[in-house]
């Protein structure tokens, strides 16, 4: 009895096929954690040598939910397989046989876990690689993997596309790039731009004329790189202002890398009234320099007369500071001009205006 209950036909199909592929589908549901576990735990033998510091679970917690559907999908794609598509229920929609759109989105279905799992692979290798650069210490190979990361990730998910035109849809490949490719030009035109951006990242990371969290300027704009991406480069302004700035004017422009300056400059001119003499003005640069010798912050200076010029004598006043912070170097400048402005009153020496005239920093 029982066996020609297995015997009956139904859709095309015996009950006895029926049970078979709902029981493989239950033991793969009731065992997927198992599996995928034990192949995450595999996999992660593959990539140990990269993993040094990092557990096994971190890996496996990681893939294991992706693991897991990509698993189940695949043995349940295979399972109905092996079951005759009812003609009672192939009809068309939309010109399409339904058996053929059933087993096109069971393709893209399956392409989908498979590139989100390999994603997971990728994310859980990064978070390896950025453990390694922090200890280093090395900001610029924190970034080059960040970079790498989105590179590839683009990457796969062209590739997951490509497959599923090839196994779903039955597209030729090399047909199709061949087909792109008479169109690239016309695409290499239009996104041009994009294309030298990109070219232009690939050149700051070899390169390395800046990393993450240095000080720079460029075509005016002076601010800290936060991040550098596949098409431009993010910087913090000094007004606290987040400016993004394409790689290409990164690379092409004049760029200075002011966290990379070994000193910090300050500058003074004072024109002096044409009345000062000789004796004043030879005072007042020798108290300047003794001024600047003084100072423990000033590593090296500069006074002297500099020009004489019709209706004033210019006196320039340079001296560098260690890398201080912006905020103390301001400071040092302040002290330093208040204390040029007591010599010159001490003295009795005027600028060259009447009114007062001016400090030019």
């Amino acid at each position: 009895m029982i066996a020609r209950l297995f015997d009956y036909t139904f859709l095309g199909n015996t009950l006895g096929n029926y049970f078979l592929i709902v029981g493989i589908i239950m033991l793969a549901f009731s065992v997927k954690r198992f599996m995928s576990r034990h192949i995450a735990g595999l996999v992660f033998g593959l990539v140990k040598r990269i993993a040094n510091g990092v557990d096994k679970k971190s890996f496996v917690d990681l893939v294991v939910i992706p693991l897991e559907q990509f698993l189940l999908i695949l043995i349940t794609i295979i399972a109905l397989d092996k079951l005759h598509f009812p003609d009672l229920l192939n009809v068309y929609v939309f010109k399409v046989r339904l058996q053929r759109i059933i087993e096109v989105v069971a393709i893209v279905i399956l392409i989908v876990s498979l590139i989100t799992l390999m994603l997971r692979i990728i994310e859980f290798v990064a978070i390896i690689l950025e453990e390694k650069s922090q200890g280093s210490g090395k900001a610029s190979e924190n970034q080059l993997i960040l970079f790498f990361k989105d590179f590839f990730k683009a990457m796969l998910v062209i590739l997951g596309i490509l497959m599923a035109l090839k196994f779903a849809f039955n597209f030729k490949i090399t047909s199709l790039i061949t087909g792109l490719s008479l169109a690239g030009a016309a695409i290499a035109l239009a996104t041009r731009e994009s294309i030298e951006n990109l070219i232009a990242s690939f050149i700051i990371f070899f390169d390395k004329p800046f990393t993450t969290g240095d000080m720079i300027k460029v075509q005016n704009i002076q601010g800290t790189v936060e991040k550098i991406g596949l098409r431009s480069t993010r910087l913090r302004t000094t007004q606290k202002t987040y400016v993004t700035v394409p790689n290409k004017q990164m690379v092409d422009s004049i760029m200075d890398n002011i966290t990379l300056q070994t000193q910090r400059r300050a500058f003074v001119q004072l024109e002096l009234h044409p009345e000062t003499t000789h004796d004043m003005i030879h005072l007042l640069t020798g108290r300047i320099g003794e001024l600047m010798q003084l100072n423990p912050r000033i590593e090296n200076h500069t006074v002297f007369l500099a020009d004489i010029v019709k209706g004033a004598y210019i006196v320039t006043v340079e001296y560098f500071t260690a890398t201080i912070p912006a905020t103390d170097f301001n400071e040092l400048r302040q002290a330093v001009n208040l204390s040029i402005i007591e010599m010159m009153e001490d003295l009795g020496v005027r600028l060259a205006n009447k009114d007062g005239g001016e400090v030019k920093v």
